[in-house]
This record gives structure tokens, sequence and C-alpha cells, in this order.
């Protein structure tokens, strides 16, 4: 039976087509069948990918491995929506959080592809549905990191209504509000003061964005509930709804916004670490108390005393 893989890279990038040179050498000497997508994917919400991944034959492929940055992977994931098929992310951006491998592991991650040695990790995605003033068909879109309604001029505030599960809750004159899964909650929602949510947890978090308030402050609901924003008429500006910043659609005054949990994306995992050392490797923190580090060069051994005692004055 053949195998194949379906490649996505950020092909504008030397250190990306060497990378893809590397990972069909070992795929092809392995016996797969692979197949390279360099196409331009959704930028439009609604979901415009059905007839690309018939195309690409999506469904027959045991992965798709992205080569390149979260954003990349984000492109990626377009494809894999609504499918069985998990992504295997190798890293070749900064921070890099949804990619499960590092360039120079990529060799290693490609042998674990062919032995079938990972496991497949869901992510929760959100639903997002526009209402749009005057218009009798709503919009609708996804994203597995956020959706964000933003101010669209940059010299006013934008007015907005917040609501949970159909009751209205705070409204306020803000820069914008984003709403993230728990797998955002280390990107936009997180540079936004959002708490940091481990991936398994089902919920969807709300972070306002210099929010004029007093009671401005993150949110996280349920699976079951749903997020409303809405573009109040005495705006004085209108909106912006972007999805994991990719996918974007104006909101005129009036516009609704809701947000709900959807479906999963899959993602190949290599590692059984917790996501507690996943935090710490990105972010590169500091793990070790001040009494480890002593003799380090951080603190100087003769600053910190050895036990409380130690601090009694002598008599």
């Amino acid at each position: 039976m053949t195998r194949r893989v379906l490649i996505v890279t950020h092909g504008g990038r030397p250190q990306a087509v060497a990378a893809l040179a590397e990972a069909l050498r070992e795929l092809k000497a392995a016996g797969f069948e692979y197949t390279l997508h360099d196409d331009a994917l959704a930028e439009e919400f609604g979901d415009h990918m059905a007839a690309k991944r018939v195309a690409e034959g999506v469904h027959n492929a045991e992965a798709v491995m992205v080569l390149g940055g979260d954003g990349t992977i984000l492109r990626a994931a377009e494809l894999t929506r609504g499918t069985d098929v998990p992504l295997l992310g190798v890293n070749l951006g900064h921070v890099g959080f949804l990619a499960e491998s590092e360039r120079e592991d990529l060799r290693a991650a490609v042998q674990r592809l062919v032995a079938h040695d990972y496991d497949v990790e869901e992510r929760a995605t959100v639903d997002v549905t526009v209402h749009l003033p005057g218009t009798a068909e709503p919009v609708v879109g996804w994203a597995l990191n956020e959706a964000t309604v933003e101010k669209a001029s940059r010299d006013r505030m934008l007015e907005v209504a917040i609501g949970v599960d159909g009751r209205p809750l705070l409204s306020f004159g803000c820069d914008g509000v984003v709403m993230s899964t728990a797998t955002g909650s280390t990107a936009h929602a997180f540079s936004g003061g959002g708490p940091v949510i481990w991936p398994d947890v089902d919920a969807v978090l709300m972070v306002p964005l210099s929010a004029h308030a007093l009671f401005a402050r993150p949110l996280v609901i349920g699976p079951k509930s749903r997020y409303t924003v809405d573009v109040l008429p005495q705006s004085t500006v209108e909106g912006v709804l972007t999805c994991d910043g990719r996918r974007e659609i104006r909101l005129p005054r009036g516009s609704r916004v809701v947000v709900r949990q959807g479906g999963t994306v899959r993602l190949a995992r290599l590692s059984n670490a917790p996501f507690a050392d996943r935090l710490v490797s990105k972010f590169n923190l500091p793990v070790s108390g001040w009494r480890d580090r002593v003799g380090s060069g951080h603190v100087e051994a003769q600053d910190v005393p050895s036990d409380p005692a130690d601090t009694t004055p002598e008599t």
C-alpha cells in the first residue's frame, strides 16, 4: 500500500527550501509518495477548501508535514480541518508553539513519521458567525487560535457591547477584543494580558484590548456557551474581524459577531512532555529559585543567607 504525505512550506525562505530538500530525500528513501502544496490557501470567510482537499488527496494522506512557523501551520490547518489527517509541524520560525520539532531535528521527525511513532492530539477551534446589517445570510468562519474584533481606524476607540449566552454583560470603548481557544491563549490573547490555558481545557477565552472600563477583564466560558460582540451604532469607527491573523472581514456599525467552540484540528505529537515543559522551553522561563542560582553568576553567594537563622543579628 502506498503511503502519502502532503507537505506545506513557506517557499520564500531559503531555510525552508533547504529543509524541504532534506525532508523529500528522507521520505523518498522510505518509499513515500508526497505532494507539495504551494498555492495560496483561503483568505476569505467560509470554507473554500473543500475542492482543494479533494484535488490534493488530503483524505488519503497519512499526515500533512508543515515546514515553517506557527503562521504556516495555521495556513495548513485550512487543509486538514474536518478531516482525520494530523499536522506535523517542523519549526522554522521563532517561538513555534504549534510545531512539534525544531529544524535541527527534521531528519528524526521524518523517521518518526515513517515508523508511525507519534501520538495525535486534538485541538479545539472556534466557530465564528457574523451578522452584518442589511444582510439576511450570516457570514461564517472559524479559527484555531483566535478571532479578533479590532477598530478599523487607529485614531478612535471602537464601541462594543459584550454578551454571553444571549445575555448582555458589558459595553465599553476599546482597541479591540480577542476571543481565543486554549491553543491560542499563548498567541494574541497572551500579548494582550490574557492567561495561559492548558490545551486540553474546553474553554473559550475573551481578552479586551486597551478597554476603557473598570470591569474589562479576561473572561473564560465553557464549551457550550457563546460570546457575542456587537459593534454599537454610536461607535465612532467601524470594526474589523480577523481569524488567525489571516481571514478578514469589515464590520460596519450594527454588526454582531458570535463566537463559540467548534470542531477540532489534529496535531501529530512526537513528545509526551507535559505542556508546562513546552512553556518553559518556548519562553525560556527561569525555573530555578534564587537559592539554586547561587554561584552561577546570577546572585553573589555572600549576599544570600543559607538559612533564615543567618539573618539574626549577632549578640
